[in-house]
Order: C-alpha cells, then structure tokens, then sequence
C-alpha cells in the first residue's frame, strides 16, 4: 500500500489484528528486513511495516532529509492510519527514529535493536562489514536478491546524492537530549560482537533511559535480532504482554 507524505509515495504493509506494533528496518533495508519479526506476531498484534524514504519501494526524499524529517513522516503516517499509542521496534536506522518518536509522542513501548543514538563518525568499511553480515544470517540470506543493490561501498558510491548527504545528516545527529525524555518500558537487543554500533554504546543508552533493560546476544552481530530470531520472538511476545505496574 502506498500513501503520499511530505510529497513522495512510501510503501507499507499492515496485516494482523490486536495492539498496533510499528517496525522500522535499518539503513540500506526494506520491509522484508522486518517481517520475520510481524509474520511471528501477526496473530496477537497488528503489525504495520514502512519501507523508510529512499529505500525499498518508497521513493526517495526530495530534498536532504534530517532524522527529525522521518520522524515528522512517521508521525503523519501514524497520524492517518489512526494509530495510538503504539509500540515502535527499531533496528538501527530505524531505532534512531523510535528514539525521537518515543521522546515526543505517547506510545506504550519502544524496542531498539543495536540502535545507535551518538553522533558518530563515517566509515563506509563498517557498512561494509555490517551488509556482509546478511550473507551470514541464515533467515535473511535468502533476501541478498532484495538488498543486494544497496549493499557495499561500490552501491554507496552509486547511490543518490540526497541519500548521501541523508546518510551524513543522521550519524552527524546526536539524540542524547531525546534519549532523556524517554519514559515509555524500553528493551534494547543487542549482539556483543556488534562492530557497527557497540555494546558499550548499548550500557551507555541502558543507563540514561529510566525504565529500560539491556539484552545481550553473546557472539552475534548487528543484525543479532534475526541471527536469533526464535529468542528475539519470545522475548518480544514476553515484553509487550507485560502491563507496567
């Protein structure tokens, strides 16, 4: 389905029946990054999935967009598709829009997967090295066809100028300030071998958001949500079942 916002076409899926869960894939990444998560959960909640702006069969944004511009997007599309107070599951591009949504809007839980939140430094060897991750993961192998075009520096080096510089926008924005205002019960999943966003930068943001918890994959990488989706699952169905005292 599409739906025009901020005046580009962006794509979504919405199946399922229950609490609305929102999953917001990573950079480089498209919906299909994400439905192992909402086909698991399809039976008790409704799963809406975005391919972000620029990526998958989304167009690209217009002009260079901030991380604060898919931010107001998301808002818009919660907006129309008469959402409340939903639970938002972020894996790392993704993760740094829950943070911003989760800081500013009312929803009930928010789950980020190696979701980074400090201003960091470009290194397109770690992109790199996180793409290649794909190939390794057996759930999401089976995909390289979906993301192939937007993995490795030669792809980065052929993508659009706007992705570029969007690109830089967001690892040049630090979000500690919203990491602060944060209340909703946060869950973070993490890899201990994650070499794009460390774990030491998980304890960072475990310790600045009030009520949260720090769960660690030990051995796996950045895409450890998928690398161990079985627990990611029945920890997720654990977490959002739980009511806050």
């Amino acid at each position: 389905m599409f739906i025009k916002i901020k005046d580009i076409n962006i794509n979504y899926v919405q199946y399922g029946k229950g609490k609305d869960v929102i999953l917001l894939h990573g950079w480089g990444q498209n919906i299909d990054m994400m439905t192992p998560i909402g086909n698991r959960l399809k039976n008790k909640y409704r799963i809406t999935i975005i391919d972000l702006p620029g990526f998958g069969q989304s167009e690209e944004p217009t002009f260079s967009w901030t991380i604060y511009d898919y931010y107001d997007m998301l808002c818009e599309l919660i907006e129309h598709l008469k959402i409340k107070r939903p639970t938002i599951v972020g894996h790392s591009f993704g993760g740094r829009i829950g943070i911003i949504y989760a800081a500013y809007k009312d929803i009930d839980k928010l789950v980020l997967l190696a979701a980074p939140f400090e201003k960091t430094v470009v290194n397109m060897s770690i992109l790199v090295r996180m793409f290649r991750w794909l190939k390794k993961v057996p759930i999401i192998n089976k995909l390289e066809h979906v993301v192939k075009k937007y993995i490795g520096s030669k792809d980065y080096r052929l993508a659009s100028n706007i992705m570029r510089q969007i690109l830089v926008n967001t690892i040049n924005e630090d979000l500690t300030e919203c990491v602060k205002k944060i209340e909703c019960p946060t869950l973070l999943i993490w890899g201990s071998n994650d070499t794009v966003v460390s774990l030491e930068s998980a304890k960072r943001l475990e310790a600045l958001i009030k009520d949260s918890g720090l769960i660690v994959y030990e051995g796996l990488s950045h895409y450890a949500y998928l690398e161990n989706i079985d627990q990611t699952v029945a920890i997720l169905n654990n977490f959002l079942s739980n009511k806050k005292e």
